[in-house]
């Protein structure tokens, strides 16, 4: 038996009594709950005691709120949530999920609350009253209510966070029940909570945690991607690029790398909007945009496209993100920037594109059209020779060329070329 327990620890190495810590900053979405699961998972496997989130967030989706919820009900280790640092806040989403812990505890400059539930989109409105609206708040209202008197919170104050978008300073949510306690930082913590009992599965745990090693729990590489992403002025401009790319790659066949950076970008772009809920209208609206530009530059309307693709391309930047998202708004001083720029881009610089394609070739064959020379024999049954660019060349015509008369070149064939006489 004791060979057999020296065998597992010299395969999965000791497991010693340690403190688990996460921290989460920015709104709440399913990657925060994936990351929060990934965490509590790590820290029961690994001999956790205790579970900290350490939060700072504006709020966030229903949805991913109440799987955190759901995951700090699980698991049988006390999870503290800690609001941190100081001028952080936990609003709305990030407010709940507070509330839920059982040991909530907030950093001094601090604020707690804001948590009446937004819906996005369209509403249907009955006798003046947002029907929808109010079918969410009582279920929102149900569901902290249910929380509040779960781990003994104020249950008329948590309502009114939700009901009033009551907020709270550290202090006043301590006076008034919504937390436990107020700590500089997490050592204060560790200290202030040892020997706290904590009521899990019908059973008390008294918290050990003053003295025990700290395990930082980080994001991946994947969760850093997907928070990126997520932000709504990233997820335009990659948008953007995406267009622009793909646009020079159809203008220049062959370059390769406009292409392959535009599709890669439009993807990511796309990816990352799915997320946030983009408003497809919004999208549209902007792939219209870049379409009338491109077409004022092959059939010139003297402006009437370009206004277009602007109205249509500021408008869709506009519609593209809810301003009430919890993921927030693409700044006004972005959408300006990219409209004007797309604006000069497909003005200045397309037109100048399209001037250089049609301009006359200068090299190649193409490059002789147009040239003069001299011939240097005379042409019989319409065949001869002329000296052009320094150059002798077979030439054909049906005019009547002598020796030392002037042509010019009017078509090639091979490498024959067609000359008429000037």
């Amino acid at each position: 038996m004791v060979a057999l327990l020296t065998a597992i620890l010299l395969l999965v190495g000791p497991v010693f009594p340690k403190v688990f810590v996460a921290k989460w900053e920015g709104p709440i979405t399913p990657i925060t709950a994936d990351f929060i699961d990934r965490a509590i998972s790590k820290a029961e496997r690994e001999g956790g005691t205790l579970f900290v989130l350490e939060l700072n967030t504006p709020g966030g989706l229903a949805d991913s709120m109440r799987k955190i919820i759901q995951r700090f009900h699980r698991t049988p280790l006390p999870v503290v949530v800690f609001v941190y640092p100081p001028g952080g806040r936990a609003a709305s989403a990030g407010a709940i999920i507070t509330v839920a812990a059982d040991i909530a505890a907030m950093s001094p400059g601090t604020n707690i609350g804001a948590a009446h539930p937004v819906q996005l989109g369209r509403r249907e409105k009955k006798e003046g009253k947002d029907v929808m609206e109010e079918k969410i708040l009582q279920d929102m209202l149900a569901f902290v209510r249910s929380i509040a008197k779960e781990k003994g919170r104020n249950v008329e104050v948590v309502e009114r966070m939700v009901k009033e978008s009551l907020a709270l300073s550290a202090e006043e949510a301590l006076k008034e029940g919504v937390i436990d306690l107020i700590a500089t930082d997490l050592s204060d913590l560790l200290r202030k909570i040892e020997g706290r009992k904590v009521k899990k599965f019908g059973g008390e745990i008294t918290v050990k945690a003053e003295g025990l090693p700290v395990a930082y729990v980080e994001e991946n590489l994947k969760e850093q991607i997907l928070k990126i992403l997520t932000n709504p002025t990233v997820a335009y401009l990659l948008l953007m690029i995406g267009f622009y790319g793909i646009f020079f790659e159809l203008y220049n066949p062959g370059a390769i790398v406009p292409g392959v950076v535009g599709a890669i970008s439009l993807l990511l772009g796309l990816y990352g909007l799915s997320l946030i809920s983009m408003n497809w209208l919004g999208l549209l609206l902007i792939a219209l945009g870049i379409l009338l530009f491109v077409l004022e530059l092959i059939t010139p309307t003297f402006g009437a496209l370009t206004v277009g693709g602007v109205i249509s391309l500021a408008l869709g930047s506009l519609f593209l993100i809810d301003p009430e998202s919890p993921y927030g708004d693409i700044p006004k001083s972005v959408i300006v920037t990219v409209v004007l720029a797309s604006t000069a881009f497909f003005l200045i610089a397309g037109r100048f594109g399209l001037k250089a394609q049609k301009r006359k070739k200068l090299t190649g064959s193409e490059g002789m059209v147009g040239e003069e020379g001299e011939a240097v024999t005379t042409f019989k049954r319409g065949k001869g020779k002329v000296l052009v660019h320094g150059e002798i060349w077979n030439a054909e015509s049906d005019q009547n060329i002598k020796k030392g008369d002037k042509v010019r070149v009017v078509g090639i064939k091979g490498l024959t070329l067609r000359v008429e006489k000037i």
